[in-house]
């Protein structure tokens, strides 16, 4: 599970993380943000989902949240050994079993969002280079819904490069309050993974880029 330390105050490591991200995002591999005061301005707790395209991408999103810190759910297989676990824990990681029931991560995030902090999901579990959302995992709508807390989506347009300029899209939150009232179920669940798709397919296609990554017109600076 995530580190409880890390529910009340920074690592030293994300700390320092923070400043060699914006040393990067600023140099070495730019990053230029739409709308990142949707992030930067909002009142935590609330959930960050986005695309996967490149290892760094967790730096990417979580980069604009400056008043609150962020917890990162990644997959445990990115666990290899103790130093490693020890290591992701450090940078407030909760491990989680994306093949079966993970009740224990589960209760993590649910912590995340009762210490009102904020929590970042990749929904699709692992990386997809064409930048499309197509395969949501199922326990992404559960978590948001069992948090009750908003859902904002960022848009990774494409994989960090060196000195090659990446732009990341932030939406405004994916309204879900009419399934809520119906109750959380597999039906609810799976129109939110609709919505979450849909929202990325129109984010997409206004980034300029068609839902399979390719381009469909110049990107206007």
């Amino acid at each position: 599970m995530a580190n409880e330390e890390s529910l009340e105050k920074e690592s030293r490591l994300y700390r320092v993380g923070r400043v060699l991200t914006a040393v990067l995002f600023h140099s070495l591999m730019p990053v230029r943000y739409h709308g990142a005061e949707k992030i930067r301005d909002r009142e935590a707790p609330f959930v960050l989902i986005a695309n996967h395209v490149h290892a760094l991408d967790p730096l990417v999103v979580a980069f604009p949240a400056k008043k609150e810190q962020c917890v990162f759910l990644a997959k445990k297989e990115l666990a290899k050994n103790a130093f490693i676990e020890r290591l992701l824990k450090n940078l407030h990681c909760i491990l989680v079993d994306r093949h079966n029931t993970d009740m224990e991560a589960m209760r993590a995030c649910m912590r995340v969002l009762k210490a009102g902090k904020i929590l970042v999901i990749f929904p699709e579990g692992t990386r997809h280079h064409e930048g499309q959302m197509e395969q949501i995992e199922n326990g992404t709508s559960l978590i948001v819904m069992r948090g009750k807390a908003p859902v904002v989506p960022v848009y990774i347009q494409k994989p960090l490069r060196l000195f090659r300029t990446t732009h990341a899209w932030v939406g405004d939150p994916i309204p879900y309050d009419d399934l809520l009232a119906e109750g959380i179920n597999v039906d609810t669940c799976g129109r939110l993974n609709d919505r979450m798709r849909d929202t990325f397919r129109r984010m997409i296609r206004e980034s300029g880029r068609d839902p399979t990554g390719a381009p469909v017109g110049r990107l206007q600076d």
